[in-house]
């Protein structure tokens, strides 16, 4: 007798191997759904691709609190910088440890263009040789954008000093060495290497007192305790027209408008000497070139108004625009030149 059975499992089995082959009902709608969602993706990516820089907000990056020098940068430069890239342009103050905090931050933002940083000589030319745990790398962590300023340090001299001029003091301290006492606002800050330079290229043997800022030091300069101060123009300005200290020196090209009468260090006889500090945006490394230009273009304009420039001269500041190129070698030149200087005078901080 002739027997059959019939397997319940057949059409189960059947429906499951049409769908590993794609070719059952189910499969095919979730094929379908699939590729209309990878569609979606890919026009969403393309429009925001498409969308011009910048689309939203920019973050402004000052490595030091309100009411300091780089903060004053920022804060001048804000509103034009906002109008060239037809979006806010909103102040962030990251300080701590001299400006390594804020620097480190912004090193490790999205390299979208939204993040901008401000450095200076301190943290992009200065720290990378005396600091040997440095938790950025200036070169390979940044991308220049461009210089936005550049300060004068000015020499002055207590009165007691018998010297008028740069030749004479450093004739003095040849005929007296170690009884001149040079105070510097920071230990490995650019004015303490302004000092250290001056030494070294004058020849003489000083005393280096750190102060952990300028007012302390300008007070013991006025009260004769030390009898060198380097430092920015308007900390001694005052005191050097009002006849308390004696200016010798300053640094730069050109002399300063509201001295007129203080040569320049090279005018004075120290050729090669160059202690101005910079300042200048950056951005994390990795960011594209358009989204540089723009930038660039942007801040070029901003620094061009009037009104930023006047700001600026008050505070004895200069104006130095640059290309992106120009900001980026100078960076690397500034790391050649205070490593020079820190491994002449054993200048390393922990």
């Amino acid at each position: 007798m002739k027997t059959s059975a019939r397997c319940s499992n057949c059409h189960i089995t059947a429906s499951y191997s049409e769908e590993r082959e794609g070719t059952h009902p189910l499969a095919m709608l979730r094929t379908l759904m699939r590729a209309l969602l990878l569609a979606a993706g890919l026009a969403y990516a393309a429009g925001a691709l498409a969308q011009p820089y910048p689309n939203r907000p920019i973050k402004f990056i000052v490595p030091f609190p309100p009411g300091g020098n780089l903060d004053f940068i920022a804060r001048t430069i804000q509103p034009k910088l906002a109008e060239f890239l037809g979006q806010p342009v909103v102040i962030d103050n990251k300080g701590g440890a001299g400006g390594i905090v804020g620097a480190e931050y912004a090193a490790k933002q999205p390299n979208d263009g939204y993040t901008i940083f401000l450095g200076n000589t301190g943290t992009m030319g200065i720290y990378p040789v005396v600091y040997p745990k440095l938790p950025y790398d200036a070169l390979k962590d940044f991308t220049a954008v461009g210089i936005t300023s550049t300060n004068a340090v000015l020499a002055v001299i207590h009165p007691s000093v018998p010297a008028n001029t740069l030749q004479e003091f450093i004739a003095y301290a040849k005929a007296n060495p170690g009884k001149i006492a040079a105070g510097v606002a920071g230990s490995g800050s650019l004015l303490h290497f302004a000092t250290e330079m001056l030494k070294a290229q004058a020849g003489i043997d000083m005393l280096v007192v750190p102060y952990k800022a300028s007012g302390p030091a300008a007070t013991d300069l006025l009260g004769g305790q030390i009898q060198l101060l380097i430092d920015a123009p308007p900390v001694t300005m005052a005191y050097v027209k009002s006849g308390r200290v004696k200016a010798i020196a300053v640094s730069g090209k050109t002399r300063l408008a509201a001295l007129p009468d203080t040569p320049t260090f090279d005018e004075a006889g120290l050729k090669g000497y160059d202690a101005s500090g910079w300042q200048g945006v950056l951005v994390p490394a990795g960011t594209p070139p358009a989204i540089i230009a723009k930038l660039s273009e942007a801040l070029v304009k901003t620094l061009a108004q009037p009104e930023v420039r006047e700001k600026f001269a008050l505070q004895g500041l200069d104006v130095a625009s640059s290309t992106p190129e120009q900001f980026g070698k100078h960076i690397r030149a500034e790391i050649e030149k205070w490593g020079r200087v820190a491994k002449t005078a054993n200048i390393r901080l922990d």
